[in-house]
């Protein structure tokens, strides 16, 4: 689950991670109210004020503003709120932006100069152990300097015996070119890091950019913070911050089915019972000449209602321009499923893409035989090969 900002950096703060003083706003007014607060709290004659969505590079878009006055917090707040901003990481449309997080000025003056860098905590898929990547050189070129200059990232392997440990906080601030107050800020930033990385069960932290003031101060100026979906019934308090407008609405309708979904750009609609089968359904689809329009896992109780769902979720995909259901029966008996797609596609009623349902496994024979005689327009196979060339039959109609 994605968090917004504002909400990475309160979890974080009760942790002991020193982040900037903030508020959230949801209009222009109270956005100027929030800057006023700020302004008693840290002296702060400069905010930034930063669109809160789940999307980064934010400040590449126009999402994030440096104002110097009351009259520019309100502008810039008004500017924001209600736009549509687009990143790399956002769809052509972007996302309509709701809020600001309005913050102190953390690039104030004092005796050193400051430095912006980068820091990650998440899984080393290869050595199965969490890590802490960071760089000297943070901000918005992140990417370019990973690819540009290797040699600038690096990554600190936590033994999950024991933890992070303050040699590696040390060497962390060392690689970073830090010392004296900064060092020791430092040390003790990234050990409250990991801290909460651990302790919520997060799945990713991204602070970009780590600053360090002027007077050797240790802020995370951002935070994306994405905990595992697995891990929520141990925070309740977490799990109530999900922000379902900033996800796809087809995947919270798919949520409440317990279905797994993820929409993708493609042609050819699957439903498939399990994971791997799935991914290999996917790459049966492209084989095929077709493109996969969504990734859905009905699980292993693939009953009629969950079935039905399925369909009416696919169908709202207009691009979608054929279904292909692959169930391999083990939990679930095929015979069933099959009554649950001629149960569904009466219900939905007229359906005009191409349906192609391949099942194997526990009863197969007979699913197959419930799906030939129900005078529905649906193809059906048990071999894997043959729902491959009825796909790259129906795609070639199709184009």
């Amino acid at each position: 689950m994605n968090l917004h900002e504002y909400q990475g950096k309160s979890i974080l703060k009760g942790y002991g991670v020193s982040v900037p003083t903030g508020i959230v706003a949801n209009s222009p007014e109270e956005a100027v109210k929030a800057a006023k607060e700020i302004q008693k709290l840290t002296g702060s004659d400069k905010w930034a004020v930063k669109a809160q969505v789940h999307a980064g590079g934010r400040g590449k878009g126009g999402g994030v503003k440096i104002a110097k006055s009351l009259d520019e917090v309100k502008k810039y707040a008004d500017q924001i709120i209600g736009m549509r901003l687009v990143t790399p990481q956002t769809k052509k449309e972007g996302k309509l932006v709701r809020r600001v997080l309005i913050e102190q000025n953390i690039y104030y003056p004092g005796p050193e100069k400051v430095e912006e860098y980068y820091m990650s905590i998440l899984l080393n898929r290869d050595q199965g152990r969490n890590m802490v990547m960071y760089s000297p050189r943070g901000g918005m070129n992140i990417e370019q300097v990973a690819e540009e200059t290797p040699d600038e990232i690096y990554h600190e392997i936590i033994d999950p015996k024991v933890g992070l440990q303050g040699f590696q906080a040390r060497r962390i601030a060392f690689n970073l070119g830090l010392s004296g107050v900064a060092f020791k800020e430092m040390v003790k930033f990234v050990s409250a890091l990991y801290k909460a990385y651990e302790s919520i069960d997060a799945s990713l932290f991204e602070i970009n950019p780590v600053i360090k003031a002027a007077d050797g101060k240790i802020f995370a100026a951002d935070s994306k913070v994405v905990v595992d979906n697995n891990a929520l019934f141990r925070h309740k308090d977490i799990a109530d911050m999900r922000d379902i407008q900033e996800e796809d609405p087809t995947e919270v309708e798919a949520g409440k089915y317990d279905l797994n979904f993820v929409k993708l750009d493609g042609n050819v609609g699957c439903m498939v019972n399990g994971a791997g089968l799935a991914m290999a359904t996917m790459d049966m689809i492209k084989m095929s000449g077709g493109e996969p329009a969504n990734f859905l896992d009905v699980g292993g109780t693939a009953d009629a209602k969950r079935v039905e769902a399925a369909f009416r979720i696919i169908l709202k995909d207009p691009s979608v321009k054929a279904i292909l259901v692959n169930i391999f029966g083990g939990i679930v008996r095929c015979d069933r499923v099959a009554q649950g797609i001629v149960d569904a596609y009466h219900s939905i009623g007229d359906i005009k893409v191409p349906i192609i349902v391949r099942l194997q496994g526990t009863n197969a024979e007979e699913g197959k035989e419930l799906i030939d005689k129900s005078g529905l327009k649906v193809l059906s196979a048990i071999k894997l090969q043959e729902a491959a060339e009825l796909v790259s039959k129906v795609v070639k109609e199709q184009a």
